[in-house]
């Protein structure tokens, strides 16, 4: 790791603490944690180790007016077995100013965008303009920021777009925006995009989403659902999703031909009692030419004391790409002095295809937690995975946790 990456993650919360000098009422949370991880490599089987450092902190009231704050989250991660793959990630870090000249929010830096036409990771502006009479407005536009295998990767991508949202309305929600990526001078996307969400009567919200790719002239994603809830124990919902893949007008992929994917899918949640509650789904698939699949899903969650929980879930399958029957069950328990405890068990029978026969995964895993103290606690997580790739496959996570 180059040594400007070793160091930029404590830079950074060093910077967080100077900026703080600006306002004694300055205040600074956030949380370092430690991860040592232990895995095969997906590729060659290889046994691998790495010891990361992630950084999340947020500085707020830098300013004597309290508009002024940092938002910053951050990685390192060192691989003991080839040292040139490892690497430093900076997700995000971020000035944001509230009510700025008493007309906008804004984001200056690194930051994650997202509004109903697409979401990136840019190196740019967000501007949230909330007094437009009853609508508001957010632009937004940067370079965009993309990661790979051993860290970021050189783009010449930048996106611009816009939002325009209904504002102060209590029980509706609706916006429409527009997304354009730019790869060098090149137009490589082009989306139209919209969100809706309307509670009726106490008990019922609709929602839905669009997106339209002003490119392909066709919709990438569509969205729409109900839920209904008569009551604080029941929640019934019912959803339509559809989507069809689109690739940047620069990617090779843009030119293969794909198929629209389909799912209408049901589901209902509800607290039979204190001390259990069950759920149930079912929802159909269809992945053009003729693919077809049903999926069946049912689970019961018990809490037969507030130490203790169990919970039990089944799924099945029929059809395209191939059947599958899957079983999961865990076990948490909190009161064993400063330990908190969960186990599992997961199981999935499936046959791809008639030449393959019938197939089995199942993972086992055992999970952690202890707290030191208020502010610093540990977690652990070991699972093995047996399945057609591996006989063993042990992998897990030791953290230790700092909260500030």
């Amino acid at each position: 790791m180059a040594p400007l990456k070793m160091y930029f993650l404590p830079i950074l919360a060093l910077a967080a603490v100077l900026c703080s000098g600006s306002s004694g009422a300055a205040e600074i949370q956030g949380r370092s944690s430690t991860q040592f991880l232990w895995y095969n490599d997906i590729i060659d089987g290889s046994r691998r180790t790495d010891l990361a450092q992630y950084l999340l902190f947020s500085a707020k009231d830098l300013d004597n007016d309290k508009k002024l704050s940092i938002q910053g989250y951050g990685r390192g991660v060192y691989d003991f077995k080839q040292s040139d793959r490892s690497d430093g990630r900076l997700y995000y870090l971020y000035a944001d100013y509230r009510n700025l000249l008493n007309a906008a929010d804004v984001k200056l830096g690194r930051q994650f965008v997202n509004i109903s036409a697409g979401s990136a990771i840019v190196d740019g502006v967000e501007a949230d303009f909330k007094r437009l009479g009853p609508l508001g407005l957010v632009v937004l536009g940067g370079r965009n920021v993309d990661f790979g295998e051993t860290g970021e990767l050189t783009t010449h991508q930048y996106s611009a777009g816009a939002t325009l949202y209904l504002a102060d309305a209590a029980l509706t929600y609706f916006d429409v925006s527009y997304l354009r990526t730019y790869d060098h001078s090149n137009i490589a996307r082009d989306i139209l995009g919209g969100s809706y969400k309307q509670y009726l009567l106490q008990s019922i919200k609709l929602y839905a989403n669009a997106r339209y790719d002003l490119t392909g002239e066709v919709f990438n994603e569509l969205l729409g659902g109900v839920k209904y809830f008569p009551t604080l124990d029941l929640m019934i919902t019912a959803e339509h999703y559809e989507s069809y893949p689109t690739f940047d007008t620069t990617s090779i992929f843009s030119v293969f031909a794909v198929d629209k994917y389909k799912e209408n899918s049901g589901r209902v949640d509800y607290t039979l009692a204190s001390w259990v509650d069950i759920s149930g789904a079912f929802s159909t698939e269809e992945f053009g030419e003729g693919g077809r699949a049903k999926i069946y899903e049912v689970g019961l969650r018990f809490r037969p004391s507030t130490a203790l929980t169990v919970g039990l879930f089944t799924d099945k399958r029929t059809g395209y790409p191939g059947d599958l029957t899957g079983y999961k069950g865990y076990v948490e328990y909190s009161q064993i002095g400063k330990w908190k405890a969960s186990a599992g068990v997961d199981y999935d029978a499936y046959e791809r295809d008639d030449m393959t026969g019938r197939e089995t995964a199942k993972k086992y895993w055992v999970a952690g937690k202890y707290i030191y103290a208020k502010n610093y606690s540990s977690t652990f997580r070991i699972e093995d995975n047996v399945n057609v790739n591996y006989s063993r496959d042990t992998q897990g996570r030791l953290t230790f946790d700092v909260d500030f």
